[in-house]
């Protein structure tokens, strides 16, 4: 497993954006898919997107799928969640998760992902 730490959130006004960051120790990052998924309050985490370890392919919610980007640089052991055209639905706590076994395909199911992040507040004002 690799250690997560997530960076980038903030208070942002509807239609703006940021851009999460998630850094990994450990040299297996590379082999991982790797996801942000977020919580609301009250809510189990859900599966946000996610990207395969050579970056290839990648999957999104429907509720962000145009407006989010998540990319990874292998060489800078990050994963990256753009976030463009922010809604006040988008308020949240979002994590990053690598996934418990290597080389797999992209999967929306938070058990499979044994390694998570701290999470960091994205709040989006109306």
């Amino acid at each position: 497993q690799v250690q997560l730490v997530e960076s980038g959130g903030g208070f942002v006004q509807a239609g703006g954006s940021l851009r999460l960051s998630c850094v990994a120790s450990g040299r297996t990052f590379r082999s991982l898919t790797m996801a942000w998924f977020r919580q609301f309050p009250g809510k189990e985490r859900q599966f946000v997107a996610g990207i395969v370890a050579n970056s290839v392919s990648t999957d999104y919610d429907d509720s962000v799928k145009g407006r989010f980007t998540i990319s990874r640089d292998n060489a800078k052991n990050s994963v990256y969640l753009q976030m463009n055209s922010l809604k006040p639905e988008d308020t949240g706590v979002y994590y990053c998760a690598g996934h418990t076994n290597p080389y797999r395909e992209v999967t929306r199911t938070a058990s499979d992902f044994g390694s998570w992040g701290q999470g960091t507040q994205v709040t989006v004002s109306s």
